[in-house]
């Protein structure tokens, strides 16, 4: 897969296969668009190419507004693209000029403009430009005269929950993160770098790393202790090994900010400023404070167990 990271014109991608939006967290529904746009651009001998947006365009459109939390930053997107064989990524810089385009000028100047498309596919109910009012019936009404056609996919279901990110966003946030991972196709992650903390674990014969969220748009699941998957470097050499994360506010010993904490398990090496990988597979109980620090070793050592379980599945 390329990558482009400017908004020159791209017209000259082979019979391009094009399909447009933020994409964020590359879930089933995502995936599927994407899955059509190969298929297609094979069918004519062409180059499948997305265009994604960023920064996120609630984030220019509404700037206050500071409630908006990211599945998937534009590295992790990549990662994910890249192993569904995209021929072509197309990250656009969202901007205020370019939220201002009407429906008409986003198909005509940009789409047509600097892609040449020979076909365009989009998810159900798409809308583009600006108000968003652009949708199918415009694409279709546009196609003849500039020579593109036109695809729709209905919307994705999984267990009869249908698939949006709106929907995952609420599962990480209520700490389903199971629900969460069958929507997505793939296991949420966090990536950021490790720590010092106040090494009260190492004290109790837990040693936790705690992980500084790089991005503050992140979007981190719910206060709760889950079973994980760690991943970082040792040695240059990529590991991935088996954990418990604690996500909240430590109030058994009064904590005052929120922290990510994860016991690595047979695991006793410095990972300090490294980048570390946590991928959220099942969450095991809600944040609790404890009378005693000797009842909350019990309970982390419960914590343990479970999660040893749930991850040998």
């Amino acid at each position: 897969m390329k990558v482009h990271h400017n908004n020159d014109s791209f017209s000259v991608f082979k019979n391009a296969v094009i399909t447009i939006g933020t994409f964020d967290g590359v879930h089933h529904g995502h995936q599927k668009l994407i899955e059509k746009i190969n298929v297609l651009a094979k069918e004519i001998a062409g180059e499948s190419v997305l265009i994604t947006f960023e920064p996120h365009p609630r984030m220019v459109v509404f700037p206050d507004d500071r409630s908006l939390k990211i599945l998937s930053t534009i590295e992790e997107k990549i990662l994910l693209l890249e192993n569904l064989k995209v021929d072509h990524l197309v990250v656009i810089p969202f901007n205020k000029q370019f939220s201002q385009l009407t429906a008409k000028e986003y198909v005509v100047d940009f789409l047509v403009g600097k892609f040449n498309p020979a076909t365009i596919v989009i998810g159900y109910n798409h809308q583009f430009g600006h108000h968003r009012d652009g949708n199918v019936e415009l694409l279709k009404k546009l196609s003849d005269q500039f020579n593109f056609s036109v695809e729709e996919l209905n919307k994705q279901m999984i267990d009869d929950i249908e698939v949006s990110s709106t929907r995952i966003r609420i599962a990480i946030q209520e700490g389903d993160v199971k629900t969460a991972n069958q929507l997505l196709g793939h296991t949420y992650s966090l990536t950021g770098v490790v720590v010092k903390g106040n090494q009260l674990g190492r004290k109790l014969g837990y040693p936790t790393a705690n992980v500084k969220i790089e991005d503050n748009y992140k979007l981190i699941p719910a206060d709760g202790v889950y079973a994980i998957r760690c991943i970082f470097e040792i040695e240059e050499k990529t590991v991935t090994k088996n954990a418990v994360c604690s996500i909240g506010f430590r109030p058994t010993v009064n904590g005052t900010y929120r922290t990510v904490e994860a016991f690595i398990f047979n695991f006793d090496g410095n990972i300090y400023n490294q980048k570390l990988t946590l991928e959220f597979v099942e969450r095991i109980r809600e944040e609790k404070k404890f009378e005693t620090l000797d009842l909350m070793v019990e309970e982390i050592k419960k914590d343990e167990e479970r999660a040893r379980a749930i991850l040998a599945k």
